[in-house]
């Protein structure tokens, strides 16, 4: 479970989100944007960690222009690798999952969760075509798997999980990485609520009766890698 902060309310909710997680026993990672939008100052990302929660980099300002030029790639990547050493983060997500893999040699990341397997409601079309982890180069790329929320709430227009249900279960088929984006940004409507704890209790369930391992982005990287050797 991962959850990217687009906006100062976003951040403020953080602390009631994780209250929702640890109701279910569910940690994740929350995405912070280092450069724009908010000021994540250092007792927040202490808070998040100190709960047992993980924090990694999103993007550097959300703006849309992380890949418009390899000079200013290199540029803004030397300023991410900085933020990474400042908040503690191992892992990076590119905002509205832009991406270009040919250039993640310039990041200082272990792992990366901007590639879709697909990308069809996403602003770059594509994706990785898989529901498994994979290296690209020394990174590892934990592709995300389902709908977004955003995508699912207000493109779809519906609260029904029936198509997170239907995806969980086709990745379940072939023991693959489930992975969801849900934004506290999204989350500010009753049924929105509703439908990220009726979420988080099927997990729950499954967890309970079908073996699932919920973790970390961090720890099935480690894992990832403990197993690729």
């Amino acid at each position: 479970m991962t959850h990217d902060v687009e906006t100062a309310a976003g951040l403020r909710w953080t602390p009631q989100l994780m209250d929702i997680n640890d109701s279910f026993q569910i940690k994740s990672s929350f995405q912070i944007i280092p450069a724009a939008r908010y000021v994540a100052d250092r007792k927040t990302l202490l808070t998040i960690k100190e709960r047992g929660f993980e924090v990694n980099v999103h993007d550097l300002k959300h703006d849309g222009h992380l890949f418009d030029s390899r000079e200013t790639f290199l540029d803004s990547a030397f300023q991410i690798n900085n933020f990474a050493v400042r908040f503690g983060s191992r892992g990076f997500r590119a905002g509205a999952l832009y991406r270009n893999q040919e250039w993640f040699d310039a990041f200082r990341f272990s792992y990366d969760m901007s590639v879709p397997n697909v990308g069809h409601l996403d602003p770059q079309p594509g994706g990785c075509c898989t529901v498994m982890p994979y290296f690209v180069g020394d990174i590892l790329e934990l592709p995300v798997t389902t709908i977004q929320d955003y995508s699912l709430f207000n493109i779809l227009g519906t609260h029904s999980l029936d198509l997170w249900n239907t995806q969980i279960d086709q990745i379940m088929q072939q023991h693959g990485l489930i992975s969801f984006i849900v934004h506290p940004d999204y989350l500010d409507t009753p049924e929105a609520r509703a439908a990220y704890t009726t979420l988080l209790d099927k997990l729950s369930t499954l967890r309970a009766e079908a073996a699932l391992w919920i973790a970390l982005p961090g720890e099935i990287n480690d894992w990832l890698r403990q197993r690729s050797q």
